[in-house]
């Protein structure tokens, strides 16, 4: 009765906590204007029904996502434009001319159909799917790790500022988590009460992470991994019924005496030496049987049906990547050629610069192997990192928790880590946000264990709740700029005060660039900042968006990035702290963007300067 209670307050609380995240996501999503990527996929998924080809627009990201996006905003009577640049992405046969085609279409689009209507539409379906993961997160957390464990990791999972910053915008990253995680949901499942129907879920599943990013091809081996393990240590192997193919088994003789003579059946002490018993020796499990006719043989059954169970893996292995497939070519509107996913899939980075130079913290160099583990050590809530630690160590600790759960909570994560390290470009923590659900399940598992050591250790519940505290102050002291969020070690070594509501966001230019400080959706804030401070001047924008400034009514004057590395000249200056970053980092480049005082800093993403007619670059210094 108490645990059934239990089991009902948290669903309660867990159902509190997913309408929370709606509301702050719709909130949020007013608020920020489009950022970089957004038009692009934008037009792309909406080019899909009309031109019915994945691969003639924004080929390097799989189409689901946008798919979702463009069926959004068709049942809003949003349309395919109809100009001469968007006939020729539907016509025209040069792919560069098509692909330089894509952001004005997109801003175009949006532009003229109303930015806030267009991206209400647009983002809508990305906002369900994040919270369909926060619930997600609970079911499976429940199943794994119980119901306290559960909520705490969906509490986790809504005030996580990197989650909010990146699940209402028109992008792959969110989409990948949470297609991941129902991807081992299905498989967890699956394992533990096999049938075709559950078989059927789990290719749906892994089709659903494959045509959200290319970067779900790593799940197809954590897929093959788990499935082997499940031979030795599944979820539940005494439930379900159905045919014997849906249904890999370590053996179907029982075998009463294996686990309780592993110790001792393989060798017997002769004088002061153990050795492998012969044949005709008497079994050392105590049958008086002898061993040829006890272990020997019972071991033969184990080899002869652990063969026979790889097959039937690798059959099920087949089976799931077949449904797989036909999600893929559902997605990709069964085009005539079987390969046209690894065709797109090799376009993956082709508008990326080939001598760019990643950035973190001063530095410039074409690859950081260290920056995705300092990404998330800066970048998520050091309430979240402590909890995610404690509930790690009490993972691994855990005599309770199955073998199963702790192979699809580290297996997964682990095998996605290391790929993006070693082949992402460095330029965001989104890249390993499919990593970021089972941190949370983590987290979760370590708040709930410091709520059950109450008992034991007095000041356990405190910390929790100091934990839970902090967690808040996290998101809701930086809202509505989730995606700016650096944590206080960001400024905690040089400026410890500038640590403030924000934690050491003020401090994030110092370490990292790109999205992970801004990503061009400031600039309704920026309007009315200039509304109010500075109206009837003209500022010079040096910003980080791809979306024309002048649609939300902003007169301006565009300066280019690399302009920033001279002396200014007077003037009102707003800069995309992505440049304020980055720009000083340049060998001879001017330190004038860290130098000089910004008057404001919008959004916690735009830095402004003004710059007065008498100063000259002695008085800079």
């Amino acid at each position: 009765m108490e645990l059934s209670s239990t089991a009902s307050r948290t669903s309660w609380l867990a159902a509190a906590l997913v309408a929370v995240f709606l509301a702050v996501n719709f909130a949020e999503s007013r608020v920020q204007s489009p950022t970089l990527d957004e038009p692009w996929h934008v037009a792309a998924g909406l080019s899909y029904f009309v031109t019915h080809e994945i691969y003639r627009a924004n080929p390097q990201h799989p189409p689901l996502l946008k798919e979702l996006s463009a069926l959004s905003l068709m049942a809003a009577g949003i349309r395919w434009p109809h100009n001469k640049q968007a006939d020729y992405l539907v016509h025209g046969d040069d792919p560069a001319r098509v692909f330089e085609s894509e952001w004005p279409i997109g801003n175009a689009l949006i532009r003229d159909d109303g930015p806030d209507r267009v991206m209400f539409w647009a983002r809508l379906p990305l906002i369900l799917i994040a919270a369909s993961l926060a619930a997600l997160l609970y079911v499976w957390g429940r199943q794994i790790l119980g119901p306290l464990a559960a909520v705490g990791a969906i509490f986790v999972y809504v005030l996580d500022p990197t989650i909010l910053a990146h699940s209402h915008l028109v992008t792959t990253d969110v989409g990948l988590a949470a297609f991941t995680v129902l991807s081992m949901f299905a498989l967890w499942n699956y394992m533990s009460d096999p049938s075709w129907r559950r078989l059927v879920f789990c290719g749906l599943a892994l089709g659903g992470a494959l045509t959200a990013k290319f970067s779900g091809v790593f799940l197809l081996p954590v897929v093959g991994l788990l499935l082997l393990a499940g031979l030795r240590w599944r979820p539940n192997p005494n439930s379900g019924s159905g045919p014997a193919f849906l249904k890999p088994r370590v053996s179907s003789a029982p075998l009463p005496d294996w686990e309780a003579a592993a110790a001792g059946a393989r060798s017997i002490k002769r004088g002061t030496a153990a050795v492998e018993p012969r044949r005709k020796d008497l079994c050392p499990c105590g049958s008086g049987k002898k061993y040829k006719n006890c272990h020997a043989l019972q071991e033969s059954i184990q080899e002869r049906h652990l063969g026979r169970n790889v097959l039937l893996v690798c059959g099920v292995f087949t089976a799931i990547c077949l449904v797989a497939f036909l999600v893929i070519e559902t997605t990709y509107f069964f085009p005539g050629d079987l390969l046209m996913y690894v065709k797109c899939a090799r376009t993956v980075n082709a508008d990326h610069r080939s001598d760019y130079v990643a950035y973190l913290a001063g530095q410039l160099s074409p690859r950081f192997m260290s920056y995705f583990a300092i990404a998330y050590l800066l970048k998520e809530p050091i309430a979240s990192i402590i909890l995610a630690g404690i509930g790690l160590v009490a993972l691994l600790k855990s005599h309770s928790i199955p073998v199963a759960a702790k192979l699809f909570l580290l297996v997964p994560p682990a095998a996605l880590f290391v790929p993006v390290t070693l082949l992402a470009d460095d330029i965001g923590i989104r890249y390993i946000m499919p990593v970021l659900p089972f941190v949370y399940l983590l987290a979760g598992l370590g708040l709930a264990t410091l709520v059950n050591a109450a008992r034991k250790v007095r000041w356990a519940p405190y910390a929790a709740a100091v934990l839970c505290g902090w967690l808040v102050l996290a998101a809701v002291g930086v809202y509505p700029d989730h995606l700016s969020y650096f944590n206080e070690a960001a400024c905690l070594l040089d400026k410890p005060g500038e640590i403030g509501l924000d934690g050491g966001t003020r401090c994030g230019p110092a370490w990292l660039d790109d999205s992970n400080v801004e990503w061009g959706g400031g600039l309704k804030q920026l309007r009315l900042w200039l509304g109010r401070h500075a109206a009837g001047r003209t500022p010079t924008l040096a910003t980080f968006t791809s979306f024309p400034p002048e649609a939300y009514g902003i007169h301006y004057q565009r300066l280019e990035g690399y302009e920033l590395a001279v002396e200014p000249t007077p003037g009102l200056y707003v800069v995309s702290a992505h440049l304020v970053a980055r720009i000083p980092a340049f060998p001879r480049a001017s330190d004038w963007l860290r130098r000089i005082q910004p008057i404001a800093i919008v959004g916690h993403s735009l830095y402004v300067y003004d710059i007065p007619p008498t100063a000259s670059p002695g008085l800079l210094n």
